[in-house]
């Protein structure tokens, strides 16, 4: 089918599209799932963080209270980058501590040069473990801006009416969740959009981690490509790779803000918008 369809385009047509079909190409295409599978993550991880960080600022507990803005605040004044490098890599160390501890012996340990001190401590992680370790990372860090979005969100919803819930006879669990927590949703999803945004452009560091993500696979077919017995098959063509990619940002940007418009609309059904479009 491929080759009719070349013979049907033309020669340089043909050639063009054999050329963005072969297979460094597919898998450049392919990479694709690396990007959808961390933005989804670690956008799954940060709505957890981001409910329990705020849970944390609600507490009535002085010290619960004071992790949950000390979470908020460190975090996200840490640079993403240096925690996707961070977290994977001393993650990485501290398991190989313990298994060096189980395997190695305390005289190898201590007498040891190099890291890991012996073989069995050696701890290979594959592409899925590296991935794992991305959406959490993105996930702790994003967290602690969702925190604060969601934490705002419930200050946000109209006392009168959690009041006027607990005077029907509704007990206070019922109250929040029912209440305090169905509203919330309503005012922390434009809020929420922006966490998620800045998600998908954290994704972009997925190759820092060994993962051959779309950014990776552009750098490397965009590169000056020489071969011996033809010459030079290509010069630097980066920037049209990179093009192509923020084209594809851009369109998951646009589909993104898409969903989150029907989320809002759903959410808001039978509320009153006034304080809503306001924050927004």
């Amino acid at each position: 089918m491929l080759e009719s369809l070349i013979a049907w385009l033309g020669e340089d047509a043909g050639a063009k599209l054999a050329y963005i079909t072969n297979g460094k190409h597919m898998a450049w295409y392919a990479s694709v799932r690396f990007t959808l599978i961390a933005a989804f993550g670690s956008a799954l991880f940060a709505i957890l963080f981001g409910l329990i960080g705020a849970a944390f600022k609600q507490s009535t507990f002085l010290p619960v209270r004071w992790l949950g803005n000390i979470y908020t605040t460190m975090v996200r004044g840490i640079p993403d980058l240096l925690f996707i490098l961070f977290f994977p890599l001393a993650f990485e160390r501290l398991v190989e501590y313990f298994l060096a501890r189980v395997h190695c012996g305390a005289d190898v340990l201590a007498a040891a040069t190099g890291w890991p001190p012996c073989t069995e401590a050696q701890w290979l992680l594959s592409t899925g473990d590296y991935l794992l370790m991305a959406c959490i990372s993105l996930g702790i860090v994003y967290g602690a801006f969702a925190a604060n979005v969601i934490h705002g969100a419930i200050q946000a919803v109209p006392k009168g009416q959690l009041e006027a819930a607990a005077a029907y006879g509704f007990t206070p669990k019922q109250v929040f969740w029912r209440f305090n927590v169905r509203q919330m949703w309503v005012y922390s999803l434009p809020g929420l959009s922006n966490v998620w945004i800045l998600i998908l452009k954290a994704t972009s560091f997925l190759s820092l981690l060994q993962i051959a993500d779309i950014v990776q696979w552009a750098g490397r077919l965009g590169g000056a490509n020489y071969i011996a017995r033809v010459g030079l098959v290509h010069p630097d063509w980066r920037w049209k790779y990179y093009m192509v990619l923020f084209i594809f940002f851009i369109l998951l940007t646009m589909i993104s803000e898409r969903v989150f418009a029907v989320l809002q609309a759903r959410a808001s059904r039978g509320m009153s918008l006034a304080g809503v479009n306001d924050n927004v």
